[in-house]
Formats: structure tokens, C-alpha cells, sequence
């Protein structure tokens, strides 16, 4: 009896080693691959313009899933109006996380945001941030505009 105890004991300490050495080093998505922790410069201000992403092809999303871990991707982002938008088409794990649990944190360059985000039910602005996602990315191609969730950063 105490040799399946032993071996579940050596496991779980395995396992809990290796989220923190993933903690620390951060694990962040590659690519198409998702990864955990974003690390960075943490910028704690406020911002008052997002327009400066225009400039930025992608940036990576950390949000927290139901098992307690992290899970961070690497997405696309529209600015508008000085406003911040992340979307996606519903059913993709971090937009259920975000439903979920609106509080992110953003990674754009090497600096990090700690912020919440919340759904634009408002049909000009959603109607106004697709457009400013599709100037930015005219390459788009992917679920049509009333399939997709539209997310504003909210302040800090």
C-alpha cells in the first residue's frame, strides 16, 4: 500500500516542480501553439491611446482557465477610437475564459498589462471596431463579422 502512495507522492511533486519552473520562465505561446504565463514588463499606468498597436502585427492574451492555469495565445487587436479590441468567434478556449473571467493581461512587445475586458454589445461600435480590425488586416479571412465577439480593454 505505501509503495502507489509513494509513487503518486514523487508525481504530484514532479508536477507541481514543473508548473513552477513554467511559472518562472513563463511558457508563452509560440505561433499557433498556446502557451501559460506571459512575462514582461509589467505597466501598471492607464492608457489613454491604444493606437500606438496599430504599428503591431500581434500581440499574446493571458487569460485563466477553470483549472487554476494560465493559457495564453498569440491573437490580433484593433484599435478604435483610443480604445483597445481583441475579437474571436465564440467556442475557442480563452474566449470562454474571458466570458468567463474578464480579467487578462495583455502582452504587447515586451510589456505586460494587467487589465479586464468586457463584451461591446453596442452594434455601431462593434460595427466600427470590425472595420478598424479589417483596415488593419485586410488578409482577414475567417468566420463572418455576426459570428464573432467583439472585446474591449477596459481602462485600468
Amino acid at each position: 500500500m505505501k509503495t502507489p502512495l509513494n509513487v503518486l507522492g514523487v508525481i504530484f511533486a514532479c508536477v507541481v516542480l514543473l508548473l513552477l519552473a513554467l511559472s518562472v520562465t513563463g511558457f508563452e505561446p509560440h505561433d499557433r501553439t498556446p502557451g501559460l504565463w506571459l512575462k514582461g514588463d509589467l505597466v501598471t499606468a492607464p492608457v489613454a491611446d491604444w493606437s500606438f498597436t496599430d504599428k503591431i502585427p500581434e500581440i499574446k492574451i493571458q487569460t485563466q482557465t477553470p483549472f487554476l492555469l494560465p493559457h495564453s495565445v498569440t491573437i490580433w487587436c484593433a484599435a478604435y477610437n483610443g480604445n483597445l479590441y481583441v475579437t474571436s468567434a465564440r467556442g475557442r478556449e480563452w474566449v470562454e475564459d474571458m466570458i468567463r473571467d474578464p480579467h487578462v493581461r495583455l502582452k504587447i512587445a515586451d510589456k505586460v498589462y494587467d487589465r479586464t475586458v468586457s463584451i461591446v454589445d453596442d452594434p455601431a461600435e462593434k460595427a466600427a471596431v470590425l472595420q478598424a480590425r479589417l483596415r488593419k488586416y485586410p488578409q482577414w479571412k475567417g468566420p463572418p463579422d455576426s459570428a464573432l465577439t467583439v472585446f474591449r480593454v477596459n481602462p485600468a
